[in-house]
């Protein structure tokens, strides 16, 4: 378990985002993207804006980066169409909005906060959430926007070694499957939003933790916010991000301890793959995984700061 941005956040906001976890090759590569996007972020948190407006806006931009597994460049499933998945929770009252199963939103981070707001519901998927999509005038894109030539080979190779895999792996040949953010901002507010493809070649209609609150997602104002990537079925068989947010708020760890302690807690509990960032109610940060590698970047002490390992 490798982790990196701990302790106390010098600013009077805090701002993390990840983009996957598991073997990744060429590091490298991801590492001016994150730090634009930190930047991004905690501009908008520096002006005054609130943690749940700086996390849709971070993942909406990774959505739109092809070099992660979200909206445009996600992975490809059995049928060679791509599905998204998101969520976003607010620490301040708990409200919470996800979309899972949709194609051609452009933006599943969008989606999962209009869903918050707007649709009195938690959860919406498939034709149901598109047709919410419209009716907030969300942007949509074609299916080609979608579809990266990276991720056609990905899928085909996939196909052949008949296997179903995390877009950091042996079959898939980029980097790990979601992407995220957390933040508290100036009023001392927390908020998490989380976004993924799924895995390469997995059954249509499968959905992961990304749009499970509790799982993938999860922001209290009395613990923290919590973003996680991986394997989906490991983090909701444990409910990983409230077992995160349990140890600070029950346990009184900080960041760095109780990050540690949920990554130990899945592999002891399902030998689980992955990884998860938080950022606690002192603005402190925490990041643990058990993948060999992991995408973050957090603004430390009015710096962008990127770990690509």
């Amino acid at each position: 378990m490798k982790r990196q941005f701990t302790g106390q956040a010098a600013t009077d906001f805090s701002l993390m985002i990840h983009g996957g976890a598991g073997a990744i090759r060429d590091p490298q590569r991801y590492g001016p993207s994150l730090r634009a996007i930190v930047e991004s972020g905690a501009r908008l948190l520096a002006a005054g804006s609130s943690a749940l407006d700086a996390v849709v806006h971070c993942v909406a931009l990774l959505e739109d980066d092809p070099l992660f597994n979200a909206g445009r460049g996600a992975v490809l499933n059995a049928e060679g169409d791509v599905l998204c998945d998101a969520s976003v929770m607010d620490g301040r009252t708990l409200k919470a909005g996800a979309a899972a199963a949709v194609r051609a939103v452009r933006n599943p981070a969008r989606l999962a906060y209009e869903v918050m707001e707007n649709s009195g519901h938690v959860l919406l998927v498939g034709e149901g959430a598109e047709r919410f999509a419209r009716e907030r005038q969300l942007r949509f894109e074609s299916e080609d926007y979608f579809k990266t030539q990276e991720r056609v080979a990905q899928l085909a190779k996939a196909k052949r070694e008949r296997a179903i895999a995390l877009d950091h792996s042996g079959v898939a040949d980029g980097k790990l499957g979601t992407v995220g953010a957390v933040a508290r901002d100036r009023n001392g507010d927390l908020a998490a939003a989380t976004s993924t493809g799924g895995v390469v070649n997995q059954l249509c209609g499968r959905v992961g933790d990304s749009p499970i609150i509790g799982a993938g997602t999860f922001a209290d104002n009395a613990s923290c916010a919590v973003s996680c990537t991986g394997v989906g079925e490991d983090f909701i068989r444990t409910s990983l991000a409230r077992a995160a947010a349990f140890f600070i708020e029950f346990r009184a760890m900080p960041a760095e301890e109780a990050a540690r302690e949920a990554i130990r807690y899945l592999v002891a509990k399902v030998n689980g793959q992955g990884g998860l960032i938080i950022v606690d109610r002192e603005g402190r940060y925490g990041q643990a995984h058990s993948t060999p590698g992991m995408l973050t970047a957090a603004f430390v002490g009015g710096v962008a700061r990127v770990g690509v390992t």
